[in-house]
């Protein structure tokens, strides 16, 4: 087998253990299970991760990494900063649609991970929350703490979002257009908070 055969199996197999992890759980599932399921011996899927929370902080790296390179792509046809929010809002909402696995298992296992690994997920989350309020122009009259505090809310709003409507006997279109109704909304009232705000958001 090829050296590119072998990456390519390898990749089906990482997406086949990040859909194991989030529909069972990843606190469910052990090593010897998981390499089961993948088809694997166990000291052959040793041998790519020393533990399953290392194969969850490379799903998670994965996850930020995408959420980064999607701001990028916005940010190289900059617009105002409405237009840059309904891209954003419209780029999160397709992206939820490719990665739906990768969104479940940040939002419910990411505190599985060891204390080096948490650090490292906690800085990818910052530089992202860091880049959505520069691109949607960040709120001048907010302390640092406030700011930060905004961020966090905007990225749990676009990230959240998608699920809101999920049992709702929607067409995709018009669950898309109401979501982005209600993102937009609610975002600018984040970025619009008044200074009297900065202690509520901090």
């Amino acid at each position: 087998m090829s050296m590119a055969e072998r990456c390519s199996r390898f990749a089906e197999s990482r997406d086949k253990a990040l859909e194991l992890f989030a529909c069972k759980g990843f606190g469910q599932v052990g090593m010897r299970e998981l390499a089961t399921y993948l088809g694997l011996t166990p000291g052959s899927l040793y041998h790519h991760y020393p533990s399953k929370q290392h194969l969850l902080l490379d799903l998670i790296e994965e996850f930020y990494e995408e959420l980064l390179a999607t701001l990028e792509r916005i940010e190289q046809t900059p617009r105002s900063r409405r237009g840059n929010l309904q891209r954003l809002i419209r780029a999160h909402l397709e992206l939820y649609r490719e990665m739906p696995w990768h969104f479940r298992l940040v939002e419910r296992d990411s505190s599985c991970l060891n204390d080096d690994q948490q650090l490292r997920v906690r800085q990818l989350r910052e530089q992202y929350e860091r880049q959505l309020l520069l691109m949607l122009g960040r709120p001048r009259r907010l302390s640092p703490g406030a700011l930060q505090a905004a961020g966090h809310a905007i990225a749990i709003l676009l990230n959240s979002a998608p699920r809101w409507l999920a049992q709702q006997a929607l067409e995709p279109g018009e669950r898309d257009e109401l979501l982005e109704n209600l993102l937009t909304g609610a975002i600018e009232r984040v970025l619009a908070a008044k200074p009297s705000l900065q202690v509520a958001l901090a």
